[in-house]
């Protein structure tokens, strides 16, 4: 049996990795405006411990499936599956595939040929796979995250990168490796197909939604809106400062942030082209400064781990994000009513 699933387009933004690449995927395969859905939501969660070394960690409620967290006001939803072994785990994802239904597998980096990091770097990655030929052995693999790859892969190297222990054996072996596999695979379930550009009216819900959720209260754990961010950056400053490891944690969490930061600013941005409202690509703008912000930030994540970054520059970093953070949700509070108008 040979089968493809039309309408399978590959997406993906600069600011976001595989996660956002491959829910937006499926997402618009469903007839769910990507962009809409996961650029909705802007605010910060993280319970402290949480993070995982994948490049597709993102910070989830408890009992709230992962694309209900990364789109919380679409009626979508997600299944992480666990497989015992390779054979159930193919088995299970080529029954989906035959039916139509594309799903994203996770995988190893290191095991896959059109990976840059191949037979170098081991690290927890998420492609889509969309199709099959039980003749050839081949599965057909999409993974819009550069240098890009659409094509067939034997089954056998999809099976090594999907059963990968993903173990760290040298210092470039950082922030995804050592999160083993495991065969493990996400299909979602959506039933908000509403094609067009946002209408201002639900925008400004959405923007009320997050703005609550930012006045947070900081109640402890998990860390919570920008009283919970601003804990969470101070207390990564502090164990800096005591000589704890940081660089994992710290980059893994502002990947999330950054992507989700940035699709809010561009769905903002659109949304001004689109309606004809002039603020709300000045939002759109406001928005993105802290998006750039969380890009920095990774960037001297990384650099804590030789020590090249202290403590008190790690600080003046992140003063620079929150006092962005304050000032475009303050900006976004004063556009409510002409949303509204």
């Amino acid at each position: 049996m040979r089968t493809i699933v039309p309408g399978v387009r590959a997406w993906r933004h600069d600011l976001a990795g595989c996660l956002h690449a491959c829910a937006a995927t499926l997402l618009e395969h469903r007839g769910v405006p990507a962009l809409e859905a996961l650029g909705s939501r802007w605010g910060f969660y993280y319970p402290p411990g949480d993070f995982r070394q994948e490049e597709y960690y993102f910070p989830c409620p408890p009992g709230v499936p992962l694309l209900s967290a990364l789109a919380p006001y679409h009626r979508v939803s997600s299944r992480w599956h666990e497989p015992a072994d390779a054979r159930q785990g193919w088995a299970d994802v080529r029954e989906r595939v035959a039916s139509g239904t594309p799903v994203a597998v996770a995988v190893d980096n290191f095991e896959l040929p059109f990976r840059p990091a191949h037979r170098d770097v081991h690290a927890n990655h998420l492609v889509i796979v969309y199709g099959f030929d039980d003749e050839a052995g081949t599965a057909r693999v999409l993974d819009a995250v550069p240098p890009r790859f659409d094509g067939d892969l034997p089954l056998d190297v999809l099976a090594a990168a999907r059963g990968s222990g993903n173990e760290a054996r040298h210092e470039r072996d950082m922030f995804f490796a050592d999160s083993s596999v495991a065969h493990r695979w996400l299909e979602i379930a959506a039933d908000d197909g509403t094609p067009g550009p946002p209408d201002p009216a639900a925008l400004a819900r959405w923007l009320r939604r997050n703005l609550d959720g930012f006045a947070a209260p900081d109640d402890g754990e998990p860390y919570e809106g920008l009283s919970g961010l601003t804990a969470f950056l101070r207390d990564a400053e502090a164990r800096l400062a005591a000589g704890e490891k940081i660089a994992d944690e710290l980059f893994v969490v502002a990947g999330g942030a950054l992507a989700a930061t940035a699709l809010h600013a561009d769905l903002l941005a659109h949304a001004g082209r689109t309606s004809g409202l002039p603020v709300l690509g000045e939002l759109g703008r406001t928005v993105a400064r802290v998006a750039h912000h969380w890009t920095a930030l990774r960037i001297l994540a990384a650099l804590t781990r030789d020590g090249d970054v202290t403590a008190g520059r790690l600080r003046r970093r992140h003063d620079a994000l929150l006092g962005d953070t304050e000032r475009a949700l303050l900006r976004i509070e004063s556009a409510l009513p002409a949303l509204d108008a």
